[in-house]
C-alpha cells in the first residue's frame, strides 16, 4: 500500500503539500484543497467520503473541502492555484482543453473516473411537457453558473432546437432554490447531473411530482456514444424505484473524473490511486444507486483526460 511513498521528496505544491522521505513517517504530508459542489448533493458527499480515508490512512495529509457550484469553477480553482483536487465531469473536463468555455487550454491530469452520474432533466408532473424540444416559452433552472450541469443544459436545449434565453427564460439557480422554484411554480423545469435517487428530487417527486424527460435520442448532437471518443456521455436508463415513474427513461449518463493539475506530486497521485482502489465500497454516497465506477477496470477509463504519471505507475504496480 505505501510503496513509493518513501521515495525522493516530491515538489511542494502550494506551498504545503509534499512527499515524506522519512521511512518512520510514510506518506504525504501537508494541505490537500478539495473542490467538490453544492452543499448536500453528490459531489460534496462524495468529497466528504474521499476525504475521510484519506485522513485516515495518511494522518499527516490534512484535507480541505471547499463546496462550489460544481465542474466549470472546479476547473477555475485548479487554473488559479486555489485547489490541488477536484471532481468533474468529464465532458467538462474535455472543454478545459480548449474550448469557447476555455479559450486558454486548462492543463488536467486524471487520478481516476470514480463514477457515473445521470443528467436528470425534471418537470412537474402536471406540466404538458413531455419531451425537451416541448420547452419553449416555459421557465427551465439549468444549474448554478459553474457547474457543468449548467454547460451540458445549455447543450441539450441546443440540441433539441430551442436557444437558452430566446425560445427558452434560462434561471440558474443552485439546487435547492431551483427546486423551491420549482415547488412555487416559478420554474417549471430544472436539470441536475447526480446520483440517483437525489434527496431533492425524492422530496419534490412526493410533491407536486415529477416527470423526467428523455434526453437519450439528443446523445448524436452532444457528442456522446458514436460521437466524440472519450467524451463521457453516454445512454443509460433510469433505475427502476428510484423516483416514482421514472424507471426504464432513456437519459445521459455522464462519467465523473478525480482531477488535479500536472504538477501534483508524483507520490500523493499515487497514495490516492492507491486509496481508489482499495477503498471503492467507501466511497459510494448513500444516495446513489445504479452503475458505479469505482472498480479496478473502469478507474483508468479516463476518455479523453490523461492519467498523471503518478496514478500510472500505482495502477501498474496494484494491476500490471
Amino acid at each position: 500500500m505505501h510503496a513509493g511513498l518513501g521515495t525522493a521528496a516530491a515538489a511542494v505544491l502550494g506551498g504545503a503539500l509534499t512527499a515524506d522521505t522519512s521511512r518512520q513517517r510514510p506518506g504525504p504530508s501537508g494541505v490537500l484543497r478539495v473542490a467538490t459542489g453544492e452543499p448536500t448533493a453528490f459531489y460534496e458527499a462524495f468529497g466528504r467520503l474521499l476525504t475521510a480515508e484519506v485522513e485516515s490512512a495518511y494522518p499527516r495529509l490534512r484535507c480541505r473541502v471547499r463546496t462550489t457550484a460544481g465542474s466549470l469553477t472546479n476547473i477555475e480553482l485548479l487554473r488559479d492555484r486555489r485547489a490541488d483536487l477536484a471532481l468533474v465531469l468529464t465532458d467538462t473536463a474535455l472543454a478545459a482543453q480548449g474550448t469557447d468555455l476555455f479559450p486558454r487550454p486548462v492543463p488536467l491530469r486524471a487520478i481516476g473516473r470514480v463514477y457515473e452520474t445521470y443528467l436528470q432533466f425534471v418537470v412537474r408532473a402536471d406540466s404538458p411537457v413531455r419531451e425537451v424540444s416541448d420547452l419553449a416559452g416555459h421557465t427551465v433552472s439549468l444549474g448554478a453558473t459553474g457547474s457543468g450541469a449548467a454547460v451540458l443544459g445549455e447543450r441539450i436545449l441546443h440540441a433539441a432546437g430551442l436557444a437558452p434565453g430566446t425560445d427558452v427564460p434560462v434561471l440558474h439557480l443552485p439546487l435547492a432554490d431551483a427546486a423551491d422554484a420549482m415547488r412555487e411554480g416559478s420554474v417549471e423545469a430544472l436539470i441536475v447531473a447526480g446520483g440517483v435517487p437525489l434527496p431533492v428530487l425524492t422530496a419534490l417527486d412526493d410533491g407536486p411530482g415529477l416527470r423526467f424527460l428523455p434526453l437519450a435520442r439528443l446523445l448524436p448532437k452532444l457528442g456522446g456514444r458514436a460521437g466524440r471518443a472519450g467524451s463521457g456521455l453516454e445512454e443509460v436508463p433510469l433505475p427502476q424505484g428510484a423516483y416514482r415513474s421514472a424507471g426504464g427513461v432513456a437519459t445521459i449518463g455522464v462519467s465523473n473524473l478525480l482531477v488535479c493539475r500536472p504538477d501534483l506530486p508524483h507520490a500523493v497521485a499515487g497514495a490516492l490511486t492507491r486509496l481508489l482502489a482499495r477503498c471503492a465500497t467507501a466511497l459510494v454516497p448513500d444516495n446513489a444507486v445504479g452503475a458505479q465506477f469505482l472498480d479496478v477496470g473502469s478507474l483508468i477509463g479516463t476518455g479523453g483526460v490523461a492519467l498523471h504519471p503518478g496514478a500510472v505507475e500505482a495502477y501498474r504496480a496494484l494491476h500490471g
